[in-house]
């Protein structure tokens, strides 16, 4: 974790704006190329969801994947906002820590899976049908940071986002942006936009509006791997903080200041790394 993550972006709220013509913070679709979806990859399942449902007031509706696992879909004011489920024992074995992962909506997850070996990135996962919901691929970057894609059926995705306790930013931390990001162009065919100050700081953009950023990583950020990291709106980033931390959790980034708002790092008890922040207003 960071510093100077939140600082940097030109524009968070580009996550609300997406779909202008659809009621504040509700989702009915997203446009190619959109960080639509998180979920959590966790050691403990049972923990994570009494963690996470006291820190943001979410509810879990639990789905039976059939194989033995469950998948807990978070719900807020009744709409799907992330899930959680029982990371692999071949991914724990491997010391890959508990985390979240960024989901990018596409129209056709075979055609952009397929173009992933060109644009120097692997695919860990060929894309595959989940049962009516959707179709999936996960791939790393050229930089090594692991991102799925998702082409929606039955679920879209987050119904909710930038309301407390919902999804509000996606961003990649790397150590080569300009890599990253022409992975992504190549693979989604979506611009980059690349801003200077307040320092140096690349969005991603779907009509020409900001749905995610890169961030170069810095040295103090210490040996993390390159990883998108998860922001969720909170109403009060302070309290949250002090909360996850007598919750279990750990404090790694303190409150702190932002042009855009007022964000903390935290990691949730199993080791997880999230973002919390409290938007500025917006005036229209």
């Amino acid at each position: 974790m960071h510093n100077t993550s939140a600082s940097s972006h030109g524009n968070l709220t580009g996550f609300v704006s997406k779909q202008e013509d659809e009621q504040m913070g509700i989702r009915t679709s997203y446009k190619q190329g959109t960080p639509s979806w998180v979920d959590l990859a966790t050691s403990d399942q049972d923990g994570a969801k009494s963690f996470y449902g006291s820190l943001f007031g979410w509810s879990w509706d639990d789905n039976d994947m059939g194989d033995g696992s469950t998948y807990s879909m978070a719900q807020l004011k009744g709409k799907s906002a992330a899930a959680a489920y029982t990371q692999r024992a071949d991914e724990a074995s491997q010391g890959i820590p508990p985390h979240w992962t960024t989901y990018i909506t596409v129209d056709d997850a075979d055609a952009v899976a397929g173009k992933v070996a060109g644009a120097g990135g692997q695919v860990f996962m060929e894309p595959m049908d989940v049962f009516d919901s959707g179709r999936m691929a996960v791939a790393s970057d050229p930089t090594g940071a692991v991102i799925a894609f998702w082409q929606p059926k039955a679920h879209i995705g987050s119904e909710i986002v930038n309301e407390a306790g919902a999804l509000a930013w996606n961003e990649l931390i790397t150590d080569d942006v300009d890599k990253a990001a022409a992975f992504f162009k190549a693979v989604l065919g979506v611009d980059v936009m690349n801003q200077t100050e307040p320092f140096p700081y690349s969005m991603l953009m779907v009509d020409e509006k900001p749905v995610g950023g890169f961030m170069a990583k810095s040295p103090e950020m210490g040996p993390m791997p390159n990883v998108w990291v998860v922001y969720f709106s909170v109403d009060d980033a302070d309290s949250t903080a002090a909360k996850a931390e007598s919750l279990g959790g750990k404090i790694m980034v303190p409150p702190m200041d932002t042009p855009v708002g007022r964000f903390a790092g935290l990691t949730d008890p199993q080791g997880a790394l999230f973002s919390v922040i409290k938007l500025n207003e917006v005036t229209p």
